[in-house]
């Protein structure tokens, strides 16, 4: 059978707490299992509040209007994210400013950043890849100095650290993801951090449908009604339910994934010194939480045969995103700022291999005997990742 990219985390313990919230009829949002999701992640990450949402992608729409962001403005990013990076900012009107990754962590090159402020940037906008912290000292510094605000997409940075503080609250507004292909998940889920407290009262309005119904359930208005923009951010009490075991299971789910990813970097350390491939750089300030393990190759068409190669011995390898400014959205709404030195070119030789909670050591050990099986090889492989002549490809001693 075909060992896949990812298959979602299931504990076990899932189904108890989804059909306790069936029993006591509990089942729209902001329910009991809500409210126990946002205080365990509050827990771990010292955010001054979390608020679970439907997905990261609309914690980073709150997060957009939070911080007024409209017509005119202009947002950083780097461009080697997915699209929920920039589509909560576009459809508020901004325009997007796509900077140049640092190819060591594939996160935002900071050296690019300032280049790219005017007087019209409202928010720098870093992710942090891989699970990998970008160098939020150094934007921090940036963001004060020209007075923008910091939003972090840390979809993939739950239960990572930057130096001695967690991803996503640090910074004005964190954002998380609970996505089905993410260490902690729910299917699909996000959470809003939110870390500076003259956001909290609005941001709860917003996630509200735009009403002060919080206020009403806490007896501060005799009735709530539409006080300002907003839309249905709460999810169902069933996905908070899942999440709910999935987040008490974190540290095992932590220290399982940490140790698929340290057999990888270790079985593969013989191709990287070989000049083969590259491994993943963690950086002196990072405790990363293992989100993805990932090789780059030497270019585009080496990680198709590659992938080619993997598919025909049923492995699946997958690539990541394709840079946003290279898009039709991308240069539509955004354009990039400096030369285009790693972005492209890494983008293109990034290779992401399997890692998921029920992978098995047998599993991971024949997905590195593929990718040496297919470095070992001096024969031709063919754009279907078979082996012989081919008119498509030249011979190529690996």
């Amino acid at each position: 059978m075909m060992i896949p990219f990812n298959i979602p985390a299931c504990i076990g313990t899932e189904m108890g707490f989804i059909e306790d919230a069936v029993k006591h009829c509990s089942l729209s949002g902001d329910g009991p299992y809500t409210h126990k999701c946002n205080e365990i992640i509050e827990s771990f990450t010292q955010s001054s509040k979390a608020l679970l949402t439907t997905s990261c992608t609309h914690a980073l729409e709150i997060a957009a209007l939070l911080a007024e962001i409209g017509p005119g403005d202009e947002v950083i990013m780097p461009s080697y994210t997915f699209v929920s990076t920039a589509n909560p900012f576009v459809l508020r009107g901004a325009t997007i400013r796509f900077v140049d990754v640092d190819p060591l962590t594939m996160n935002i090159d900071v050296n690019e950043i300032e280049k790219a402020i005017t007087g019209k940037t409202r928010a720098i906008v870093p992710i942090h890849y891989a699970g990998v912290p970008s160098d939020m000292d150094r934007i921090i510094e940036l963001a004060r100095a020209f007075k923008v605000i910091v939003i972090t997409d840390a979809a993939q940075g739950v239960m990572s650290w930057y130096k001695d503080r967690a991803l996503g609250s640090i910074g004005d507004i964190g954002a998380f993801s609970f996505h089905e292909t993410k260490n902690l998940h729910c299917g699909e889920g996000g959470a809003l951090l939110i870390n500076n407290s003259s956001y909290l009262d609005r941001a709860e309005v917003i996630r509200e449908k735009g009403t002060n119904r919080r206020s009403y359930l806490l007896g501060q208005v005799d009735k709530y009604s539409w006080v300002d923009l907003g839309s249905s951010y709460l999810p169902s009490e069933l996905n908070s339910a899942f999440l709910y075991g999935q987040l008490l299971s974190r540290d095992a789910i932590f220290e399982k994934r940490m140790k698929l990813w340290h057999f990888y970097q270790l079985q593969l350390k013989d191709l990287a010194d070989q000049g083969k491939i590259e491994l993943p750089y963690i950086p002196s300030y990072a405790r990363h939480n293992a989100h993805m393990y990932y090789i780059k190759v030497r270019d585009l068409q080496e990680r198709t045969r590659l992938i080619a190669y993997a598919k025909t011995r049923n492995v699946c390898l997958v690539f990541h995103y394709v840079p946003l400014h290279s898009s039709k959205a991308g240069q539509k709404f955004g354009t990039f700022v400096g030369e285009d030195r790693y972005t492209t070119r890494d983008s293109e030789r990034l290779l992401r291999l399997p890692m998921y909670y029920s992978l098995s050591p047998a599993e991971q050990e024949q997905v590195v005997d593929v990718i040496y099986g297919y470095f070992k090889s001096c024969l031709m492989v063919n754009v279907d990742g078979s082996m012989g002549p081919s008119k498509v490809i030249s011979l190529t001693k690996l």
